[in-house]
C-alpha cells in the first residue's frame, strides 16, 4: 500500500514524463504501420523496456526497495503469460482448421449456391456474428470478406458495403462471449465478469449489429452473381478438430469456473488434445518418425500435418504487440498515471 502511495506522487517526475512520452511515440508508430511497414510489436516491445528501466531508476531516487519493481513488473508478465498462452492455443486451433479445409470449405459452399448479393449480404453478416465469439473476430471477417470477395467479383459497391457489414457483425458477435475479442477475454480471465454474464450482452450485441445491416441493406441490390463453381474438400480430421477445439472451450471454461484455475492451462490442456490427434494424423499419414519423409502420403493432400507448424504460424506480431501493451500500461501504472486518470474521470 506505501508503494502505491509513493507511485502516485511519481506522476510529476523527469522520468514519469519521459516513459508517457515513450509509450505516446510508441503508439504513434503503430497507429503509422500501414505507411512505416514497422511491425506494431517492435515500438511498443522497446517503450515496454525502456519504461521499467525508468521506473526502476526512479524507485532508486525516491527510497521505494528494488524488490518492489521486481515484484510489479512480475505480475505484469503473469498476466501476459496468461494471456498468450491462451490465445497460442487458440490460434494454433483455428491454423489447423484452416489447413484443414475447415474456412476454405465453408466458402466454396457459400459461393457456388448461386445466392442473390443481397442473400450474400445477410448470410455473411449472420455467420460473422455467429462465428465470431467461438473463433476471434479478425479470422471472422476475414474469412467473410474473402466470401464476399469471391461472389461480387468487381461490384466495388457491394464488396464495400458487405465488408462493413461483416466488420460490425464480428465485432457485435465478439463482445457477447469471452473467447470473441482480445478484450472481453481480458474481462473473463481477471474474474470482472463470469462465463456466464457475458451472453446477457447477446441481445444488445444482436442490436447493435441488426440497426446498421438492416439500414446498409437498402443499399444492396437483389441481384443474382453467376454461381461460381468451386469445390473443396475438407481433409482428414477436420470435423475432429472442430469438435477438439469446443472441448477445449470447455474445458478452459471449467478451469475457470469449477475449479477456480487460470483458463490459458484450460486452453493448453486442450491444445494437447490437438496434439495426441496431430499424432493419429501422423499415423494415417504413414509418417513413423517425425522427421521420416512422408511416404505414402496422397499427393493431392500436400504437406503433412505438424502441430508445431501451426504453433509457428500464430500471429506472433499480435501476441508480441499486446506483450509490449500490457507492460507498457503496467509501468505508466506504477508511477501512477492510471490512478491519475481514474481520480479525474
Amino acid at each position: 500500500h506505501e508503494a502505491g502511495e509513493a507511485a502516485i506522487s511519481l506522476t510529476s517526475t523527469g522520468f514519469g514524463y519521459a516513459s508517457l512520452a515513450l509509450f505516446v511515440l510508441a503508439y504513434v508508430l503503430v497507429i503509422f504501420e500501414e505507411q512505416t511497414h514497422l511491425r506494431k510489436s517492435k515500438p511498443v516491445m522497446m517503450a515496454a523496456g525502456f519504461i521499467w528501466v525508468l521506473l526502476a531508476i526512479t524507485y532508486k531516487q525516491v527510497g521505494i526497495p528494488a524488490e518492489e519493481a521486481h515484484y510489479a513488473i512480475i505480475h505484469n508478465i503473469t498476466e501476459y503469460a496468461e494471456l498468450m498462452l491462451f490465445l497460442l492455443a487458440a490460434m494454433t486451433y483455428i491454423n489447423s482448421m484452416d489447413e484443414r479445409n475447415v474456412f476454405q470449405a465453408l466458402r466454396s459452399w457459400l459461393v457456388s449456391r448461386g445466392f442473390s448479393l443481397r442473400i450474400v449480404f445477410w448470410i455473411t453478416g449472420i455467420l460473422a456474428f455467429l462465428i465470431s465469439p467461438i473463433a476471434d473476430n479478425l479470422t471472422t471477417a476475414l474469412l467473410m470478406g474473402a466470401v464476399v470477395i469471391a461472389v461480387a467479383k468487381d461490384n466495388k459497391k457491394f464488396v464495400a458495403i458487405a465488408c462493413i457489414n461483416i466488420v460490425v457483425a464480428a465485432n457485435a458477435g465478439g463482445a457477447f462471449s469471452p473467447f470473441g475479442d482480445i478484450t472481453t477475454l481480458m474481462v473473463w480471465q481477471k474474474g470482472q465478469a463470469t462465463f456466464a454474464q457475458f451472453f446477457l450482452l447477446f441481445f444488445p450485441a444482436l442490436v447493435n449489429w441488426l440497426i446498421p445491416a438492416v439500414i446498409m441493406s437498402f443499399a444492396v441490390s437483389k441481384e443474382v452473381p453467376e454461381a461460381m463453381d468451386e469445390k473443396v474438400t475438407m481433409k482428414f480430421g477436420a470435423k475432429r478438430i472442430i469438435f477438439l477445439f469446443l472441448v477445449t472451450i470447455v474445458t478452459a471454461v471449467s478451469f475457470h469456473n469449477f475449479l477456480s484455475l487460470p483458463p490459458a492451462a484450460g486452453m493448453m490442456l486442450g491444445l494437447s488434445y490437438l496434439g495426441f490427434f496431430s499424432y493419429y494424423i501422423k499415423m494415417h499419414e504413414k509418417r513413423i518418425l517425425e522427421y521420416d519423409s512422408p511416404l505414402g502420403i496422397d499427393p493431392s493432400e500436400g504437406n503433412p500435418f505438424d502441430i508445431f507448424k501451426k504453433v509457428a504460424r500464430a500471429e506472433w506480431d499480435t501476441l508480441l504487440f499486446f506483450y509490449g501493451v500490457i507492460l507498457c500500461v503496467g509501468g505508466l501504472s506504477q508511477f501512477g498515471y492510471l490512478a491519475m486518470v481514474s481520480h479525474q474521470m
